[in-house]
């Protein structure tokens, strides 16, 4: 007589080998999809809370700048203060620009991620393409019609008046003015410390803007394959 205990127990099946109906596919798209949406509209949030306080903290320093100039007739202890409150708003400026093109890159590779997706429900329902108004490719037109624009290259136009370059003229501004106050503190000439602050301001914004652009182009390419 047969032991039972050498009966072989049953063999649990596979889930992977089972076959996946059409609408839990959509469903797990759909997640994925809303999961990066969600991301999408955190970076945002992120981009201009950070643009927000940096220029809501410049306007405070301006403040404080302006009443201790008129306390101390812009003598010795206003040019400490200044030199301390502008370095400091410099190193936060800067730091939000680098933040900024960060999130930016981040924007990119996620409409990326929501192309691909788009790409699945279409596999699901090819008829549904017409319908589409965003695009379901990863090359840089795919993209690009995504971000609602049928360019061909690089926005440029979109570049210069991108968030993090329009802080990179503040922040360069502020390097300017820091640059003629130390000029004008060791005791160079009017019109040298304008001159020095300028050329400062100039470098600044130059090293900025190359920072931005490199980062922007590197992602744009990098994502478009």
């Amino acid at each position: 007589m047969r032991q039972e205990s050498d009966v072989p127990e049953p063999v649990p099946a596979d889930p992977a080998a089972q076959p996946v109906s059409a609408a839990v596919r959509t469903q797990i798209l759909a997640t994925e999809h809303w999961s990066l949406l969600a991301t999408r509209n955190l970076a945002w949030s992120e981009s201009f809370n950070r643009a927000s306080w940096f220029v809501t903290v410049l306007s405070a320093a301006v403040v404080s700048l302006a009443l201790v100039a008129d306390s101390s007739e812009f003598g010795a202890g206003f040019r400490v203060f200044a030199l301390l409150l502008i370095s400091l708003l410099i190193m936060i400026g800067v730091a939000t620009v680098v933040r900024l093109v960060s999130l930016n890159s981040e924007d990119v590779e996620l409409v990326v991620g929501m192309n691909r997706l788009r790409r699945g429900y279409l596999d699901l329902a090819p008829e549904l393409e017409q319908y589409f108004v965003t695009s379901p490719h990863e090359d840089f037109a795919g993209i690009m019609q995504t971000y609602g624009g049928a360019r061909s290259r690089l926005p440029t136009a979109q570049f210069v008046t991108s968030i993090p370059l329009l802080l990179s003229v503040i922040v360069a501004a502020l390097v300017g003015a820091l640059a003629g106050l130390v000029a004008d503190s060791l005791g160079a000439a009017t019109a040298l410390a304008v001159a020095i602050g300028v050329v400062a301001a100039l470098a600044a914004l130059a090293t900025l803007t190359l920072i931005v652009v490199r980062q922007a182009r590197r992602t744009w390419f990098r994502s478009a394959g």
